[in-house]
């Protein structure tokens, strides 16, 4: 058997694990377009911030690939796949080079997306998803003596680039085209908190608005000019809009795809032995029962490791997932899993348990359709959120302790007896 993995983030890491659990013969080779071994894309915050440095976002030791017999090829891209019926089906890369294969994962994660700015090719202009941004935005700002910063989009990706370039004494405005930061994943009390706390750290916050063009002086970025009119003296953009499927290889292929590559419960996509893991592929939403791109690392590693069970011959079945994100902002941890706020897209039937200090900066809250609970948001007191996400997992019925569940001394034993001996067999939540 010959196994071919295009791409060595987390999701290929976990198919090479799950493969060798139950074959360690047959030929594995894992396709890069980055010179890097591996690393932990969560962090490169850290990275770029100074918290950490490079030894600690590596979290596979340098001999995984040779202790797992792999082949590892480094900064090739594969840009095509031949699969003609009735002929050796092939991966070819940038330099021409080709692999057959019989059993093939793609795991090309996400792409950012870059928005039409008129200035988008001047230099100082970076997207914040890899390492090499990392590097590339680390010299920059050395050669450069970058004081201010613009950073364009207030999610996730925008606000931990933020705290990164606000740990370097770097001043930061964020530029957000919805109506505030975090629109995605927390309501409106959640992102005021944070709003608050950013404000107070001195980063500055421009919403309802977008960069329009960007404008140079001696061929470096003097300013970005707002759709507004607004102008914002800055000297290094971030562009952190989002991401989206990186689908490209498989365009002009048979293997079909929406947004991002489609897949079975068995992480297979529609043509045999054609896999695809990570936040590239659009597998089960178990909150809302579709299949969707939900581009976080858990999620990748999960669906790695169950497409690589399949593709050695074990048949597993990928159980669905939901959003979860945990993340630390300006010294506040926060948590939001699931549905987290369904009244913005105008759906009935949620019902809404929550608790707010905005003094303290904690903020609590439960969202429950047909007594379940569908999602949650938790800021500044995360306990017990493993908890409540346990109950989203596994759809219980929370109708007995209801009037509960947001008490000071809820936890475990406020579960119900049947529920907690399941606790203690069943896999645990990663969050």
């Amino acid at each position: 058997m010959s196994y071919v993995i295009i791409g060595n983030s987390i999701a290929g890491i976990a198919s090479i694990e799950a493969i060798r659990e139950y074959d360690n013969k047959s030929k594995i080779t894992i396709i890069s377009d980055e010179p890097y071994l591996n690393y932990s894309r969560p962090l490169i915050s850290y990275l770029l911030g100074k918290k950490i440095d490079k030894e600690r976002v590596i979290y596979r030791e340098k001999d995984f690939y040779k202790n797992n017999k792999v082949q590892l090829i480094l900064n090739k891209k594969a840009v095509k796949l031949d699969l003609k019926e009735g002929q050796e089906r092939k991966v070819i890369l940038s330099d021409r080079g080709e692999f057959t294969f019989d059993k093939l994962l793609i795991a090309t994660g996400g792409v950012p997306i870059v928005p039409r700015i008129k200035g988008l090719e001047l230099n100082g202009i970076f997207t914040f998803t890899k390492l090499r941004d990392v590097e590339r935005i680390e010299e920059f700002i050395k050669v450069n003596k970058v004081k201010n910063s613009l950073v364009l989009g207030g999610g996730l990706i925008g606000l931990k680039a933020t705290e990164a370039l606000m740990e370097l004494g770097i001043s930061v405005t964020i530029v957000e085209l919805a109506d505030r930061i975090l629109s995605s994943t927390f309501d409106r009390n959640a992102s005021r908190m944070v709003k608050k706390a950013l404000k107070e750290e001195g980063c500055s916050l421009i919403t309802n608005d977008t960069v329009a063009t960007i404008e140079a002086e001696d061929k470096k970025i003097k300013s970005a000019v707002l759709k507004s009119g607004r102008r914002v003296r800055t000297d290094l953009i971030i562009l952190a809009i989002g991401v989206k499927p990186n689908i490209q290889l498989v365009k002009d292929t048979p293997i079909k795809i929406n947004r991002g590559i489609l897949v079975d419960k068995f992480m297979q996509t529609n043509v045999p032995n054609i896999y695809a893991a990570g936040d590239c592929c659009e597998a089960l939403d178990s909150l809302l029962n579709i299949n969707r791109s939900i581009a976080i690392w858990p999620n990748a590693y999960r669906q790695g490791k169950i497409a690589g069970y399949n593709m050695a011959g074990v048949k597993e079945e990928y159980e669905g997932s939901f959003p979860m994100n945990s993340v630390e902002l300006c010294g506040i941890p926060t948590i939001s899993v699931g549905i987290t706020d369904p009244g913005k897209k105008g759906e009935k039937g949620y019902e809404i348990i929550d608790y707010l200090n905005e003094e303290k900066l904690i903020y609590k809250k439960l969202v429950i359709k047909d007594n379940r609970i569908v999602g949650t948001i938790f800021v500044g007191d995360i306990n017990r959120a493993g908890i409540y996400t346990g109950l989203i997992k596994d759809k219980v019925n929370i109708s007995e302790f209801k009037e509960r569940l947001l008490e000071e001394n809820f936890g475990l034993l406020s579960l119900p007896k049947e529920y907690r001996k399941h606790l203690i067999t069943s896999e645990a939540i990663a969050i």
